[in-house]
């Protein structure tokens, strides 16, 4: 490939995360839209679920003069939406969809879909319907801008995300066939229900069934949608080797190219302000650390922490709380540690005690009940973190040399406690660990390297699968990222490594450490949209080869 390339005159692209931030895709989204918008210039379409309704969306700052003439046509035709522009770097055009209308036809919906593209809505729960009727209404908004625009002979991509915008492929593949599809499993839902229901993924996976997975664990219609458009995309991608082998597997079909996710590095501090943030950030998890327990710690702290979604085993927390407690024993450890759990749980509300602390100014030599977390919780006895904690006898007591503290919220900057953003506290660190079993890609360790913050990942997550194919070899910590080696069945050995990295991390010199972390930057830099755009231009090429050969093969008529 290369000067050959077909390239696209429209690129539409939805997704459920877009301007919704709930996971990791919104970051993969909003961060490759500037490079998108650089090249297409707003012939690149967003299109996102209208989920604020009367409120006001965050990440998106509506224009009515934008498209205004389509949408009044659009409106009249029964379609709702708001059009704007993504509050994010590049600021693509974004349209956020109104779905509602559409569950009225649900039925007349679902029974099309089976009957053209064998798709199972008979099982349909939960988020099924809601996932289902965006994805569906916008597929009628791309339909209806193609209309009203263009003609058969522009180049169009429709770019799904995930389950959850197949019935919208479908739909376009049905209705307008010289659209050119393309379709991006983030994670199959029967992966990550597997890993998430404590099976064995990587070692039977050549001999589990998708179909009779997903009867086992009542996942028919979301296994179902995903595995069609799978199968009738024109181009079917995924973000890492280790997830394509996953979809070969359980949904039966190759992907025609992987899409591994960059970033954009605009959002980390240069020079003095580096410096500065990264003083703030430490002075801040410190004096909350130390408001909490009654202890005494300094700047000469190990601060390290893992961070991400609230999945127990999938994330690698409970590795990492056993690798914390192994650590407690540690003879080789030559600095006091002060470890953080940053993953979002049922979180109640900022502790009182804890914020009067803060408040006062004053020094405390005595704990505060529960010393370990910072919010209290709505579930505190049936917490999965908090139970381990007690399970192990972990209760940072004072002569303990790693302490461990549950921040069991959403870092907005706004939680009652720390009240400063996850980018502003993630470079406070000396050491990130994200210690996954199922992790498709992996953004955590990505957004620390670019901080400078050396990290532990695994191999079984697509970002450390590709630090390693960098590095030609095993990544070790110097490198700026230590990739572990992991199994189904190695959780105890995971542990220790763990633990002896932070170990040997306690004993560097500042020359080590500043190698690690210029190593940890070097990195990052080489995961920038910059470098990994190119490999979604070759989808787009491929997805519209394969539309031109479907119009071509088409019967004319006279």
């Amino acid at each position: 490939m290369g000067k050959d390339l077909l390239s696209p005159d429209y690129v539409f692209e939805s997704s459920w995360e877009v301007c919704n931030k709930v996971g990791g895709i919104y970051t993969v989204l909003s961060t490759r839209a500037k490079t998108l918008q650089e090249k297409y210039q707003d012939r690149i379409l967003f299109i996102g679920p209208d989920c604020w309704q009367e409120k006001e969306c965050p990440y998106f700052v509506e224009d009515v003069d934008l498209l205004s003439d389509w949408r009044k046509a659009a409106c009249e035709a029964g379609l709702k939406m708001r059009i704007g522009r993504w509050d994010v770097p590049g600021s693509p055009i974004a349209i956020l969809v109104d779905f509602t209308c559409f569950y009225a036809e649900k039925n007349e919906i679902y029974a099309r879909a089976w009957e053209l593209f064998q798709v199972d809505s008979l099982h349909a729960y939960g988020d099924y319907d809601e996932a289902s009727m965006f994805s569906y209404a916008a597929g009628k908004v791309v339909e209806s801008f193609c209309l009203f625009y263009l003609d058969e002979s522009k180049k169009v991509i429709y770019h799904a995300n995930e389950w959850m915008t197949g019935l919208g492929l479908l739909y376009i593949r049905h209705r307008m066939p010289h659209v050119a599809t393309l379709f991006t499993t983030h994670a199959t839902s029967i992966g990550r229900s597997i890993a998430g229901n404590n099976k064995p993924l990587y070692d039977y996976l050549f001999a589990y069934n998708g179909d009779q997975m997903a009867r086992e664990l009542n996942m028919e219609s979301k296994h179902s949608i995903e595995k069609q458009t799978a199968k009738y995309v024109d181009c079917f991608t995924t973000v890492s080797d280790i997830t394509a082998k996953e979809c070969l597997e359980l949904l039966d079909k190759p992907v025609d190219k992987v899409l591994p996710n960059g970033f954009e590095n605009n959002f980390v501090p240069k020079g003095a302000e580096f410096t500065k943030k990264r003083k703030l950030a430490r002075k801040r998890l410190i004096d909350v650390a130390n408001a909490l327990m009654g202890s005494d710690l300094d700047d000469d702290v190990l601060i390290v922490s893992t961070s991400g979604r609230y999945e127990f085993r999938n994330k690698g927390v409970d590795v990492y709380i056993e690798a914390m407690n192994r650590l407690l024993r540690d003879k080789n450890l030559k600095k006091q540690v002060l470890a953080f759990i940053e993953v979002p749980g049922w979180v109640g509300e900022p502790r009182k005690d804890l914020m009067e602390r803060l408040n006062s100014g004053r020094k405390y030599d005595t704990p505060l009940d529960v010393p370990l977390i910072t919010h209290w919780l709505h579930n505190m006895s049936q917490d999965n973190v908090m139970g381990m904690l007690k399970f192990l006898d972990m209760w940072n007591r004072k002569d303990d040399h790693v302490k461990l503290i549950f921040l069991p919220c959403y870092l907005t900057g706004e939680d009652g406690i720390l009240n400063m953003t996850y980018y502003d506290l993630v470079l406070g660190n000396d050491l990130c660990i994200y210690p996954s079993y199922y992790e498709p890609w992996g953004y955590t360790p990505l957004e620390a390297i670019a901080f400078k913050v050396p990290c532990i990942t695994t191999d079984l997550a697509g970002f450390g699968q590709w630090v390693n194919t960098v590095k030609g070899g095993c990544s070790e910590i110097i490198d700026g990222v230590k990739v572990i080696h992991r199994t189904d069945y190695n959780y105890s050995e995971v542990a220790d490594n763990i633990k002896d990295t932070v170990s040997e991390f306690s004993a560097y010199s500042k020359e080590m450490i500043a190698k690690a972390r210029a190593n940890a930057d070097k990195l990052s830099k080489k995961a920038l949209w910059s470098h990994f755009i190119t490999y979604y231009y070759e989808a787009y090429h491929i997805a519209l080869v394969k539309a031109a050969e479907r119009i071509a093969s088409q019967p004319t008529t006279t």
